[in-house]
């Protein structure tokens, strides 16, 4: 409309300079021509003004486009910057973690041999104590014998990590793996605990078997932090050790150190190596709580149980055969039926665990009594820990167990 009023004018302003060439000159061609010539110059300066201001918004634009350019160059410098800081703190991180894996390793070479050199007299003097001829056999091998391979393997660091997976119900998500030892011979047999345990705690040597399991728990823990904070991982302890005046300060110490492990450590006692625990050991299970650690307890023979005072000891998980919940709660002496038992572990604060899960029928018994947990064979066997077992904990689609049908 602007342009259109323009024009208008510059044709008024030349017609009339026109007329008064066409008067002065007494010749209307030479009015007309005047007119002509004067609105040819006019739409001349007119356009010469409008591209000098078409110019000059294109430069403006242009030296937007130019500061909008400087400030994106900035902030990318800037993003850049950033990264390589976090990535620079990311190594040191890393870097320590693995400074401090290194001196575990080393501390627990230090500890194992140490405790070895301690317990070997004792352990040979076991051994030599008992009457000649009469050899316990475990598996066609004499109990002497077995003493040996034991303190060998421990002598040498052949004792090894088995993960069991710990699920959720229904969902059946791994939440936890229980970190269970196995012993290996010269040869390359396991010996399991069922068979080591009853030679070796007499002969006090479930403190070092111990030690070992707990060093390897704290690297497995921490290798899992950096990949998967939502898993924790259940590491068996022995009443040996609970009540050994000279380790259990050793490894409560070792704790305090890894205190931020708090939320993804949880240690396990059997039911009678908590009531045989005695004043002392009750103590040190406080102690333990006390750094942010929680407690469980396993292999369960009577529900008869004070669960006010486990949950003041710190203990916040009961594993109960899914055999006694199913059918056994009577003799076990539980107060309640099975549909109630996980609301009164519940009030005291303590979670339910199904363990020995076998078959889907037992499943379907535990969710009709709310059973939050389970562990057994059906949800996954214990694996030897190696590098491959961490990238499959690793992966979403390995941590959930699918459903079996039953035979």
């Amino acid at each position: 409309m602007v342009r259109f009023l323009l024009i208008v004018i510059y044709l008024l302003t030349s017609a009339t300079v026109g007329s008064f060439a066409g008067l002065m000159m007494q010749n209307m061609v030479t009015g007309i021509a005047t007119g002509f010539i004067g609105l040819i110059l006019m739409l001349q300066v007119d356009g010469a003004v409008l591209r000098r201001k078409i110019a000059r918004k294109q430069n403006k634009e242009i030296q937007g486009l130019k500061k909008s350019g400087a400030q994106v160059q900035k902030a990318l410098a800037e993003t850049q910057a950033r990264v390589e800081e976090v990535t620079k703190t990311m190594e040191a991180r890393a870097h320590a973690q693995n400074k401090k894996i290194v001196s575990e390793l080393q501390m627990l070479e230090s500890l194992m041999k140490e405790f070895a050199s301690k317990v070997s007299d004792k352990a040979r003097h076991e051994a030599g104590g008992r009457p000649a001829g009469a050899p316990v056999n475990l598996d066609g091998i004499a109990e002497p014998e077995l003493l040996d391979m034991i303190r060998a393997s421990l002598e040498e660091n052949r004792v090894d990590l088995y993960l069991q997976p710990t699920v959720s119900l229904p969902q059946r998500k791994v939440r936890f793996y229980e970190a269970l030892s196995r012993l290996r011979s010269e040869s390359g047999s396991v010996i399991m605990p069922a068979q080591y345990i009853k030679i070796a705690a007499p002969a006090g040597l479930m403190s070092v078997v111990d030690n070992l399991l707990l060093f390897r728990c704290v690297q497995i823990v921490r290798r899992l932090m950096t990949r998967n904070r939502g898993i924790g991982v259940f590491c068996n302890i022995s009443g040996d050790t609970l009540r050994d005046t000279e380790f259990f300060p050793q490894f409560l110490d070792y704790m305090q150190h890894n205190r931020d492990l708090g939320g993804q450590m949880v240690f396990e006692f059997s039911q009678e190596a908590v009531l045989r625990a005695g004043r002392e050991g009750e103590a040190n299970l406080k102690r333990l709580h006390g750094l942010g650690f929680a407690l469980s307890m396993d292999n369960i023979r009577t529900l008869a149980l004070d669960f006010a005072k486990l949950r003041n000891l710190g203990f916040s998980y009961l594993k109960v055969r899914a055999d006694m919940l199913t059918k056994g709660m009577n003799a076990a002496g539980a107060a309640v039926a099975a549909e109630d038992f996980k609301n009164l572990l519940a009030r005291h604060g303590l979670n339910l665990i199904a363990e020995r899960v076998e078959d889907e029928k037992t499943v379907v018994q535990l969710l009709d009594y709310a059973v939050d947990f389970a562990q057994g064979y059906l949800f996954g066997e214990p694996r030897a820990v190696r590098g491959e077992t961490i990238k499959e904990i690793d992966r979403p689609s390995a941590s959930v167990v699918p459903l079996r049908k039953s035979a």
